[in-house]
């Protein structure tokens, strides 16, 4: 592979996507590929928006950031945070979204509403995956391994042999949670695209 293949990976504060971004970087780093990443943190602790661009390939890699509508894979831990960077991702690139609403404090306070019809409007525009990640979280035991959930659907599609990705879970997670992590991974890795 000598193109470049590229990862946003987009969500709330508090849910996960700067550890699934350092998995993934791990994961790609380990597979040989040279890799930048890059990170927003927002208002993280708030429940602000939280994105990371991840740009990996064989050959040099000189931008962490990948151009607005080049994006080749998109995860989402929150719809309406999936809606929103949409249009980042290709045209026939693929989004994996949680259908999971977590309210903005403009949408809890009343200002604004939360914007209808998510799920739909992400569909019209890219194709997507997109499922409960965090309730199959929950029947697996805790909705904190939904970022793993999510992993396990990306690693599916990238370009990486699933044992890489075992293998860097098992390190990054505590010792404690590497049994839940591995079956929130192996959840994921069933989701048909």
């Amino acid at each position: 592979m000598s193109e470049t293949l590229s990862v946003l990976i987009v969500g709330v504060g508090g849910q996960g996507v700067i550890t699934a971004s350092e998995i993934v970087s791990e994961v790609v780093l380990n597979s040989g590929y040279d890799i930048k990443k890059s990170e927003i943190h927002g208002m993280s602790q708030r429940g602000g928006s939280v994105s990371s661009h991840i740009r990996f390939s064989k050959e040099k890699v000189y931008s962490p950031v990948a151009p607005k509508g080049s994006v080749d894979f998109m995860l989402s831990f929150e719809k309406m945070e999936g809606l929103r960077w949409i249009d980042h991702i290709k045209k026939d690139a693929v989004a994996i979204i949680n259908d999971y609403r977590w309210d903005p404090l403009p949408v809890s306070s009343g200002k604004i509403e939360y914007t209808p019809e998510v799920n739909e409007k992400i569909k019209a525009r890219r194709k997507a995956i997109i499922y409960k990640a965090t309730d199959l979280a929950a029947e697996i035991g805790n909705i904190r391994v939904t970022n793993i959930v999510l992993l396990g659907t990306l690693a599916k599609l990238l370009p990486i042999e699933k044992e890489k990705w075992l293998e860097v879970i098992k390190k990054k997670v505590p010792p404690k949670t590497i049994d839940l992590n591995i079956k929130a991974f192996e959840e994921g890795y069933k989701k048909e695209s």
